[in-house]
């Protein structure tokens, strides 16, 4: 009995060895693929939108799904990532508190043997050349600013004596300065307008931080200080969009018709075509937005990684109903050729009354 003991217990052993049949780190005690999804924060629309479809796909899958917040703070979701691989996980979908944190991040994982993809603020070049299972799920920022350039033309070209000269004057809210979708937006809307004919002068540009607390006590400072001066309101995202709604509001800046698609006396624009922001839409406040769609960066973020925890991934392959990216374009990561097929480039839309995408929500 001592010998067959001995021999099953030599069995086990090689088995293990040769075989991996020990518990595979990227699955639970019950089998199921560990995810880890690692977010800068969850305060803004966009992100919220965008994590609970995460959790959506991952209770559909059956995924055992990790969510970190790191409240904005780049040393945090660093901390984070490496806790985790210390706990076994391996695979991650990343909204990145800074793009320079990325390459750090993906070292981190390749030498745990996983994979991670990036939305929402891209990770750098040097970070994709990490290795070929790290990924950009996202959309290109300078094409998101041109689409609202786009809608803003378009709204002159409709209203011409709201522009004589084709004159565009400007209040800007941007994002946090120096974020890669503050200085792309703001790049491609001024690019878009210029293209289309039109004189752009800022009358008065600052951060707003995203939010729409911060965008509408600026507006409050902005709208006595630049009486009569400006034809429009530009906003990085939704949030500060409808913060400066809110402002020209309590201010009084309303009129009694929606001739041109809103009562306030300027257009006011966001980007992210939140639902708020179709709901304030519908009630003739928000001009018009551009859709960053949430869902669709989130579900080729999270597929492209599914598929290199469950071993389905080979290059190339779509994700998510996004194709891998073939043609490199302006703006990083995606204007390398040696890493353009680990980018899935979700399109960003507009969106105004006579659009689909406002017509569907």
């Amino acid at each position: 009995m001592k010998k067959l003991t001995l021999v099953l217990a030599v069995l086990l052993t090689l088995c293990l060895v040769l075989t991996g049949c020990t518990k595979k780190p990227e699955s639970t005690d019950s089998g199921k693929v560990q995810i880890a999804l690692m977010m800068r924060n969850i305060d803004e629309q966009f992100l919220k939108d965008y994590s609970e479809n995460i959790k959506k796909l991952a209770a559909e899958k059956g995924v055992d799904l990790n969510i970190q917040d790191a409240r904005s703070d780049g040393a945090t979701q660093l901390t984070q990532v490496q806790t985790l691989i210390n706990q076994g996980y391996k695979w991650f979908v990343i909204v990145p508190c800074v793009s320079e944190l990325s390459e750090q991040m993906n070292q981190i994982i390749k030498e745990a043997g996983g994979a991670a993809a990036y939305s929402n603020i891209q990770p750098t070049v040097t970070a994709l050349k990490v290795g070929p299972n790290f990924f950009f799920a996202s959309s290109p920022e300078f094409v998101g600013g041109r689409y609202q350039g786009q809608l803003i033309a378009d709204y002159f070209d409709k209203n011409p004596g709201k522009a004589p000269g084709k004159a565009v004057n400007m209040l800007l809210l941007n994002g946090q300065m120096g974020h890669p979708a503050q200085v792309n937006r703001r790049a491609g809307l001024l690019a878009e307008l210029a293209t289309r004919g039109y004189t752009v002068k800022i009358i008065a540009e600052d951060t707003a931080n995203w939010t729409p607390d911060q965008a509408q006590e600026k507006m409050n400072v902005w709208v006595g200080a630049f009486r009569g001066q400006y034809n429009v309101v530009a906003a990085q995202n939704d949030g500060m969009a409808l913060g400066a709604v809110e402002s020209l509001i309590q201010n009084g800046y309303t009129k009694g018709d929606a001739d041109d698609g809103t009562t306030l006396t300027v257009p006011v624009l966001g980007i992210d075509a939140t639902q708020d922001a179709i709901n304030s839409m519908k009630e003739n406040k928000l001009y018009a937005t551009v859709l960053q769609d949430a869902v669709g960066q989130s579900a080729a973020a999270f597929d492209v990684i599914y598929q290199n925890a469950t071993g389905a991934y080979t290059p190339g392959n779509p994700a998510g109903g996004t194709p891998a990216a073939t043609a490199v374009i302006d703006e990083a990561p995606a204007n390398d050729a040696a890493i353009i097929g680990q980018c899935y480039l979700v399109p960003f839309v507009p969106v105004d009354k006579d659009s689909d995408y406002y017509k569907s929500h």
